[in-house]
């Protein structure tokens, strides 16, 4: 997969992206903060910012912030989002391996649910570039967890089915040997986070059609899937809704 196709997949997902996609858990930035020791004033270079989510976390918390993104849609979504309440939030347009910015400009880099689409190598030598001396990179993901539940192991099995190209976009993500390999002598933790998402009905389908690998419109399987989807719905929601589970998986370190 290109730079580009990678860049441009969810340009037709904005909407869904913003409305559907889970927030991150307050305790990631708790062991950011105080675990990792952190500080609150830090400049963040949040790169593969999407429509803000991860950019929201950190400025929300005081972090001044730039957010790296190539894709011009979601960019004007975190822009319409974020810009109106947050003064310390610079956009940028640019990529994890061009980011624009400056040398020795930033004191973290962060990456969250992107690293798996980016040049590993490419980006080490880009973010080193644009770290100050002693400087941290922090990746995370919202993992979806497989099997812990009936519901869980039926939608697996509906993105087996249906998705154009999930289990080549679910081979991309790195394992935990793959990210402290990555980060090297600098990797200094990792941390694991539960978190959550309770959706009704109309939920599930958005945060299903957010996914790059759901089949559009246009696309034979997408009736079927979402007739699927509302039958595993109707199979396992409690009171309305259903628990769409995750396990925050996080790491840090520097890039000596």
């Amino acid at each position: 997969m290109s730079p580009s196709d990678a860049t441009e997949r969810f340009s037709n997902r904005v909407a869904d992206y913003v409305r559907y996609r889970p927030g991150y858990p307050p305790a990631l930035l708790d062991w950011l903060h105080h675990d990792m020791g952190v500080p609150t004033e830090t400049l963040v270079a949040d790169i593969g910012a999407g429509t803000g989510i991860s950019t929201r976390l950190f400025l929300a918390a005081g972090h001044p912030v730039i957010a790296v993104e190539p894709n011009a849609a979601m960019r004007n979504a975190a822009d319409a989002w974020l810009s109106p309440d947050y003064l310390r939030l610079k956009l940028v347009d640019g990529t994890a391996e061009a980011t624009t910015l400056a040398d020795d400009s930033v004191g973290l880099v962060s990456a969250a649910q992107a690293f798996h689409w980016f040049d590993m190598e490419a980006v080490r030598a880009e973010w080193r570039r644009i770290l100050h001396p002693g400087g941290q990179a922090l990746v995370f993901w919202n993992s979806r967890l497989l099997d812990s539940s009936p519901f869980l192991i039926g939608y697996e099995q509906l993105l087996l089915e249906f998705g154009t190209d999930y289990t080549e976009v679910a081979e991309r993500y790195q394992d935990d040997a793959t990210m402290k390999a990555w980060f090297g002598s600098g990797f200094r933790a990792m941390a694991n986070f539960p978190n959550v998402q309770h959706m009704d009905a109309d939920g599930l389908r958005g945060r299903l059609l957010s996914s790059s690998y759901a089949p559009p419109p246009e696309h034979p399987r997408h009736a079927p899937m979402l007739v699927a989807l509302q039958q595993l719905f109707d199979a396992h929601a409690v009171d309305g809704r259903i628990a769409f589970e995750y396990q925050t998986r996080a790491f840090i370190g520097t890039l000596d």
